[in-house]
Formats: structure tokens, sequence, C-alpha cells
């Protein structure tokens, strides 16, 4: 049968495999059936250097960024990486995924937070589509000003595509108005048409997401859940986020006791419910339906970010890889 979605998969929750497994999870990827391979960028691997590897370890995949954080390159040195990439890898898409970083990342790099992040991600976003134009740039903005920059490397048709990652209200209309795709993350499939309809506010960006999963038991590996979204909770937009999914009780538990420095209650905070929302542990059965719930609530081309949590990280990763390709099938 014939697939009925593209599946990516992104090697941002597989860090602690080191940059050396990045050939190996993608050549798996490329043997299993999966489009695109997707990294990210905040303080380990840088995301060029790895998808420069994965174009030669599994060429027939598109390569993905998810995301670039628009405070740590400057959309000149993101339109030479991007247009490198897509020189070295003619025959296929380069989804190149930028956003608002969160606050935890920016203090780490020195860099401040965006007072007005809409504004900046307009002016990054249109900026990249001048240098990839491929004419001179001068560009007077209020964050971003270029002074007869060209990109040195010539495009053809094919050119680096423009995906915005996006939480909440205004960002996901926006992606919609400016972007080619948007980058869904860490949302519950109830909450995915919600926010689509915000999405299509905008305009016809193509619906990505992340879909985390983990072929394993729920006893074991909940803490590890626990902990992953509790840091996630603690940045504002994903608390924001994830209210509006459904676990504001969640997340005003979680904060409050953070505040009153019990880490342990904060982590208590995060229900199973909520787990097994956002970051699902079951079977490999199960994660197959799993990911096909976010198939049928319209993400058009789902990114799986498996969860390695068990004692053979490798294992489990492949495990997962496995079940979620079946919801393609």
């Amino acid at each position: 049968m014939a697939d009925t979605s593209p599946l990516g998969i992104t090697f941002g929750s597989l860090g602690a495999l080191g940059p050396g497994a990045v050939t190996t999870i993608a050549e798996q990827a490329q043997d299993l059936g999966y489009r695109s391979f997707w990294t990210v960028e905040a303080t380990g691997t840088d995301a060029m250097t790895l998808l420069g590897a994965v174009s030669h370890a599994a060429p027939k995949l598109d390569l993905g960024t998810g995301i670039i954080p628009i405070q740590l390159r400057t959309p000149t040195l993101t339109a030479m990486s991007a247009a490198t990439l897509q020189s070295l890898s003619p025959d296929v898409d380069i989804w190149l995924g930028v956003g608002v970083s969160a606050p935890g990342i920016l203090s780490q790099h020195g860099q401040p937070v965006a007072t007005k992040p809409i504004g900046m991600m307009r002016e990054y976003v249109a900026l990249l589509r001048e240098c990839f134009a491929g004419g001179s740039v001068t560009f007077e903005g209020d964050y971003f000003q270029v002074k007869r920059f060209r990109l040195g490397v010539r495009l053809g048709e094919r050119k680096p595509k423009i995906v915005m990652a996006a939480l909440n209200p205004q960002m996901l209309k926006l992606a919609g108005e400016i972007a080619d795709g948007v980058l869904l993350n860490y949302l519950p499939v109830s909450h995915v048409e919600p926010s689509i309809a915000q999405i299509r506010k905008g305009g016809n960006a193509k619906i990505f997401a992340y879909i985390h999963a983990c072929v394993g038991d729920i006893e074991r590996s909940a803490n590890s859940a626990r902990k992953d979204l509790f840091n996630y909770a603690m940045a504002d937009g994903y608390a924001k986020m994830f209210s509006q999914a459904g676990f504001a009780s969640e997340i005003e538990e979680l904060r409050a006791k953070y505040a009153e420095k019990d880490r342990d209650g904060a982590l208590a905070a995060v229900s199973e419910k909520m787990i097994q929302a956002i970051d699902f542990i079951g079977s490999a059965s199960e994660v197959t339906r799993f990911v096909k719930s976010y198939i049928d609530a319209g993400i058009e081309h789902p990114v799986l970010m498996p969860m390695p949590w068990g004692e053979d990280r490798q294992a489990v990763t492949a495990d997962t890889m496995a079940a979620a390709i079946a919801a393609t099938r």
C-alpha cells in the first residue's frame, strides 16, 4: 500500500547518542521509508554540520532544521548555510526551520530575549527571502540591517523553504501568512485542529509537527517524561500553550511548587494524562496509533521525535522508529 503521509524524524531528542550516531539513524530512517531528517540547534550540536553528514549518508531524505534560533544566527549567515546545504543536496527539499528561542537558551549564549518577537520574525523571514532571490540585498529594519549583501551560492529553481516554529495564536497566524511551513511542537493531538485554524487565518503553510513517542513502559519511563515536560513548562510560551491545550491545572501547580523550591513537587504535578497526551509511552502498536492520530487530525508531515527512554537507548529508538512508520502505511 502506498504511503498515506510522509514521515520525518528528528535527531533533536537523541543527543545522548552523540553526534556520531546521526548517520546511523539517518540510514535506518531512509531504509524504513522516512522522508525527512531534522535536527535542532540550542547548546549542543550545530544543525547544519549534522545535516551535511546526513546528506551523504542518506541522500534521499529531505533535510530540516527545527529549529534554528533567530537570535543566534544572522539572517545572512542562515541563508548562506541553507543555500550551501541545498547546493550540496540539489535533489531534496531543505526545510529551513527558524524560531524565537526560549530565554534559558538565549541566556547561555549571552543574547537578550526578543521584546517584540512577531516583528523580529517578520523581518527575519523577509530578509531570508530576499537573500534566496539572488540579487543585491539592502535592508533597513528595526532588528536587522544589511547593505549590498549578495548570496554567493547560485541556486536553481529549488530553493530552501522557510518553516516557522510557532506555539501561540499570533505566531501561528504569522506563520500561515509568511512561511512555507509551520512546525508545531509539544502539543497534544486535541490541540492540533485549533492550532491549524489559527495558521489558516494567515495562509496555507504546510503543517509539520513533532510527535513525541517512546516504545517502552510508562511506569519505568514516566519520571523521564516528567523531567522533559517540566523543562518546557518553565518556558512561558510553552506554559501558555500547555494551559490552552487543557493542562492549566498541571502548569499552575508545577509553577507554584517550583516557586516554593519544591522541585520534586513540581515534577509530580505533571500528570500521567499529560505525559500520555504529549510524550507518549506505550507498546509498538500503541505508538503506531498515537502517530496516526496526528495524521488524522490534519498534520500533513509528521516528524517523529523518538524519546530514547530505556536501558538500551539505541534499541528503544529503533523500535520507536519502526512503530511510527507503520502509521503511514
